[in-house]
C-alpha cells in the first residue's frame, strides 16, 4: 500500500477542514502513512493543520484581485516560486499520492506533481468548481466530487461521486443535549441556538445577531456564537450584559456545540451542509452572495426544495432572521421535519470512499 501522502489547499475551512478529514481517515486506515501537507502563506491552513497534529510547508501563492493591485502585479513570481518550491517538496517528500482540496496551494503543487508523473486526486466540495481544480482537472487523475452534474467543469471518466469529507467527530454519536449545554455554562432547559458563519465569519450573520441580542434575551433564547476574528471584539462587546450568549471567535468543540443546540444559523457552504446533514438538526441558512456563480444559494434552495432547511436571502437577513429563529424555536413539529429530511442527504462514508480511491491509486502507480 502507498504510504506517503502530500495534501495541499486551503484559504478557508470549507476546504481546511476536508482536507484534515481525509488526513486522519488515512492514518486510520493506514497508521504507518507519512502525511505532509502544503498550504499558501499567511492562509488559516497555517494555523489549522499544525493544530490538528500535522506538518505543513507554505508556498508563496494568493489569487488575482478583480482590481490592479501590487499582488496582481506579483502573481507571476508567485506562481514562478510556488512551482519551484513544490517542485522541491515533491522530490524531497516522494510522495505516492497527491491530493488537492482546493484554494491557492494546490494549484501549484499538484500542477507541479501531474507533471512528475505522480498520482494526482483532486476534491472538490461545491456544486460549482472552483478556477483551481477546473485548471487542474485535465491534469489529474481522479475527481472526487459531492453533487451530480460536475462532467460540466470536469471530464467524466475522472469523476467520483463521494460526497464530502466531514470531520470525524461529526460521524459518531454526539454528547447528550445536558452534557453538550453545561460544558458551555448554560441551562440544561433553554431554547438553544448556534450562530456558525464559517470559519472566518460571516459579516451579515454577525450583524443581524447582534441586532437581534434584546429581543432574543427577552425571549429566553441562550446563543452560542462563532464570530470569525474580524467581528470577535464587537461582538463580546454587545453580548457582554447578556449572560445567556458564548461568544467564540472560533469552536474547536463543534460537534459539543452541535449537540446544545437546538437550531442553528449557518452559512450554506458545502462543508456546512454535509456536517449539518450528518447531526440532523434543523437550520436556518443564509447563502454567501460573494461567492462564484452564487453556488450558496443552489446549496441552500437545494434543501428547501425538500423542506431539509430554511432559507433566508442575505439581503433581507437584517430585517426577518431573529423572526424566523424565535418562529422555529417555537415549533418543535418543524424543527422534528427538518432534522428528519436533511438527515436523509448525509453521506457519512464520504471520507472512507475517498481514501479508497487515494490508495486504489497508489496501489496502481506501485
Amino acid at each position: 500500500m502507498a504510504n506517503r501522502y502530500i495534501i495541499s489547499g486551503g484559504g478557508t475551512g470549507g476546504h481546511v477542514f476536508p482536507a484534515i478529514a481525509i488526513a486522519h481517515e488515512i492514518k486510520l486506515q493506514n497508521p504507518q502513512a507519512a502525511i505532509l501537507f502544503v498550504g499558501a502563506l499567511g492562509r488559516m491552513e497555517m494555523e489549522k493543520v499544525p493544530a490538528a497534529g500535522y506538518s505543513i510547508e507554505g508556498l508563496w501563492i494568493s489569487g488575482i484581485q478583480r482590481r490592479l493591485t501590487i499582488d496582481n502585479l506579483s502573481f507571476p513570481f508567485k506562481v514562478i516560486s510556488s512551482l519551484w518550491k513544490a517542485r522541491k517538496i515533491l522530490k524531497q517528500f516522494k510522495p505516492d499520492v497527491a491530493i488537492g482540496v482546493g484554494g491557492y496551494a494546490s494549484g501549484p503543487l499538484l500542477w507541479m506533481a501531474a507533471s512528475m508523473g505522480i498520482p494526482t486526486l483532486i476534491q472538490e466540495q461545491n456544486s460549482f468548481a472552483g478556477l483551481t481544480n477546473k485548471w487542474l482537472s485535465k491534469k489529474v487523475n481522479a475527481i472526487c466530487v459531492a453533487f451530480e452534474g460536475m462532467e460540466k467543469f470536469f471530464p467524466a471518466y475522472k469523476i467520483k461521486i463521494t460526497g464530502n469529507p466531514v470531520r470525524r467527530e461529526m460521524l459518531v454519536d454526539l454528547p447528550d443535549k445536558v452534557t453538550a449545554r453545561e460544558a458551555f455554562g448554560l441551562s440544561p432547559e433553554k431554547p438553544t441556538l448556534l450562530v456558525v458563519g464559517g470559519s472566518l465569519g460571516a459579516r451579515t450573520i454577525n450583524q443581524s445577531i447582534e441586532a437581534a441580542l434584546p429581543q432574543l434575551q427577552d425571549a429566553g433564547v441562550q446563543i452560542i456564537w462563532q464570530t470569525g476574528k474580524a467581528f470577535f471584539e464587537q461582538a463580546k462587546h454587545s453580548s457582554q450584559a447578556n449572560d445567556q450568549v458564548r461568544v467564540f471567535e472560533f469552536i474547536h468543540q463543534m460537534a459539543q456545540a452541535y449537540a446544545a443546540a437546538d437550531v442553528v444559523v449557518a452559512r450554506a457552504g458545502a462543508l456546512s451542509i454535509a456536517e449539518l446533514c450528518c447531526v440532523k438538526k434543523a437550520c436556518i441558512l443564509v447563502p454567501s452572495p460573494h461567492v462564484t456563480d452564487n453556488h450558496q444559494m443552489h446549496n441552500a434552495m437545494a434543501l428547501a426544495n425538500i423542506q431539509a432547511a430554511l432559507v433566508v436571502p442575505d439581503a433581507e437577513a437584517k430585517q426577518v432572521l431573529s423572526a424566523k429563529i424565535l418562529a422555529l424555536l417555537g415549533d418543535e413539529v418543524m424543527r422534528n421535519e427538518l432534522a428528519a429530511n436533511i438527515q436523509l442527504l448525509a453521506k457519512p462514508d464520504a471520507t472512507a470512499t475517498i481514501v479508497g480511491e487515494i490508495f486504489r491509486l497508489g496501489k496502481n502507480s506501485a
